[in-house]
């Protein structure tokens, strides 16, 4: 008997559900809205309880503004076009072609989401920089450098190297619901090769591309890491970041930053929407399982291998750059690190032991939060008829639109001069701070992953555990939360290996070294060239910590996937 059929009408809200739903309701309220309406409301106050746009107008005469706004807008949209180029064809060849490997394509594809852009920023300097590997090869060969990583241009290339797999991951997705059977209508009307991608297969897959490019643009646009970690400070967000360490919480012109990146950001995600909305993709039929692969043969055979190797190549070279210089004695001016060593390592876990203790715990215990809020959350919507119950379920999500430092910068606004009990000290100087902001800003990882496994719950082992006498709240407990376990895992885990590389929320909240998490050490040991060894080995630590979580979430559930068989 299936037990996975979709759930029944949700009950009528009892009283308990509102018990369960005012702690959310504020949580979101008071650690979500409340700063970011800060924010904006500075951005537009005159001072005297009045609105004003005079400091929009500020913002926009002084030329650096207008060239770091500018620049932020031509380094998104440039990461997503890089990204595309990388993505596109990567998913049209391992889904409609045979192509020996696909499977470890499309795998190794997503490895650079394990790897925070600026981790392997530096690294990336060291192979494809001006006096990078790459480019003495190059010299040395055809007497030409490549300016790969000048600039903007070495923004754009980390971030649509590392955010590409976004585009991927949805496209495969739409590429294998695209009924096979409109591809052959077209070719038996003579439409083939690149036509045939461009007039029947990229239209009918276009949600998934959109929905890809306007995550690559929003996180490329939030990001605060890379810019810093390349001294490019022309961007919003760095100057969002030096205006306030710089000028302080009372500079307006930080404020109307912080705005403008949050305008953006749901500019785009709601741009995306209207692309695709009033428009018919629908097939039939999914195409996934009747997909009839196509066959490559000569040239375009050995065009399409070259390509893949050619982006596995760069895949792999962030995390092979970063491998080799945290074991390098020197590696400057040099194809390759001149000797190795394993003495950065040494200096890290002497050094920066507490910075590892305060990562794992500040990640824990935000995706602890997350996952509970999640399955509160999921329960509202889908198992009561609270009014208003979608509503927490959109505020719990908005968190995607708003940049880690815009939520930072509102944070040392709206709660300046609170004190924590027990003598804890003010909120925006502990660590409570950081590991909240971490919660909020993964908060809706943990939602999508715990209403998707409460929607395969049906509503009557609900019913049945009820008939036989169990409340309301030990049913959720003992029933609900167990058959969610899986989602709730890997709402857990995302939430933890996101946060452990989360650098633009932290870089604000962090007030002393003792607090530190790992994103914020490595940002410290990136600020000099002789510590650049340690700054690279502690960016494989903690690609080490979310490759187990990760691991460790797949073995989890492949096991209790086994129990379950057989035990059914």
């Amino acid at each position: 008997m299936n037990t996975a059929a979709a759930p029944a009408a949700p009950v009528h809200a009892p009283s308990g559900a509102w018990l369960v739903a005012l702690p959310v309701a504020l949580f979101i309220a008071v650690l979500l809205l409340w700063p970011v309406a800060t924010v904006l409301y500075a951005a537009l106050a005159d001072g005297h309880g009045g609105l004003t746009f005079a400091h929009v107008e500020a913002f926009f005469s002084l030329s650096i503004m207008r060239e770091a706004f500018g620049n932020s807008l031509a380094v998104s949209f440039g990461a997503v076009v890089l990204a595309a180029l990388i993505a596109v064809p990567l998913a049209y060849l391992t889904v409609r072609f045979e192509f020996r490997g696909a499977a470890i394509v499309q795998t190794l594809g997503v490895l650079p989401l394990v790897m925070p852009p600026f981790v392997g920023a530096v690294a990336m300097q060291l192979l494809f920089g001006r006096n990078g590997s790459v480019n003495l090869l190059l010299n040395d060969a055809f007497g030409f450098r490549i300016p790969f990583m000048e600039g903007l241009y070495g923004v754009i290339f980390v971030e649509g190297l590392h955010y590409f797999p976004f585009i991927l991951l949805n496209l495969v997705a739409a590429m294998r619901n695209v009924d096979s059977a409109m591809e052959e209508a077209a070719q038996n009307l003579g439409c083939h090769g690149f036509r045939l991608f461009r007039r029947v297969v990229f239209p009918l897959a276009l949600p998934g591309f959109v929905a890809g490019a306007s995550l690559v643009f929003v996180k490329v646009f939030d990001d605060l890491g890379t810019p810093l970690v390349l001294n490019v400070t022309n961007m919003l967000a760095p100057q969002a970041y030096l205006r306030i360490t710089s000028v302080g919480v009372e500079d307006p012109i930080g404020y109307v930053i912080a705005a403008l990146m949050v305008v953006a950001s749901i500019a785009a995600l709601a741009l995306a929407a209207r692309i695709t909305r009033g428009r018919d993709f629908a097939t039939l039929t999914r195409g996934g399982g009747a997909t009839r692969r196509r066959r490559l043969a000569g040239w375009r055979a050995v065009a399409a291998y070259a390509w893949v190797l050619l982006v596995l190549a760069l895949v792999l070279s962030p995390h092979l750059g970063i491998l080799l210089l945290s074991v390098s004695r020197v590696w400057s001016f040099s194809v390759l690190p001149e000797g190795f060593t394993l003495a950065h390592y040494g200096v890290v876990l002497t050094d920066s032991a507490g910075m590892i203790g305060n990562t794992l715990l500040y990640c824990s215990l935000a995706a602890l939060i997350d996952v509970a809020l999640g399955v509160a959350i999921a329960w509202l919507v889908l198992r009561t008829s609270l009014p208003g119950r979608r509503w927490l379920d959109w505020g719990a999500s908005a968190a995607l639109a708003i940049p880690g430092i815009v939520l930072a910068i509102g944070y040392l606004r709206a709660f300046r001069g609170m004190e924590l009990p027990f003598g804890w000290g003010a909120f925006t100087a502990s660590w409570v701070a950081i590991m909240l902001a971490y919660s909020v800003r993964r908060l809706p990882y943990a939602v999508r992953a715990c209403v998707a496994a409460l929607e395969q719950v049906h509503a009557s082992l609900e019913e049945a555990a009820q008939s036989l006498g169990a409340s309301r709240w030990r049913t959720v407990r003992r029933v609900v939360v167990p058959l969610m376990a899986g989602g709730i895992l890997a709402g857990f885990v995302t939430s933890f290996i996101t946060a452990a590389v989360e650098l633009s929320a932290t870089i604000l909240l962090v007030t002393r070294e003792s607090q530190a998490p790992l994103s914020y050490g490595i940002y410290l040991y990136n600020q000099s060239i002789a510590t650049r060894g340690p700054a690279a080995a502690l960016g494989v630590i903690a690609v080490v910590i979310v490759a187990l979580g990760t691991f460790a979430s797949h073995r989890l559930l492949e096991r209790r996937s086994n129990v379950e068989a057989a035990n059914p």
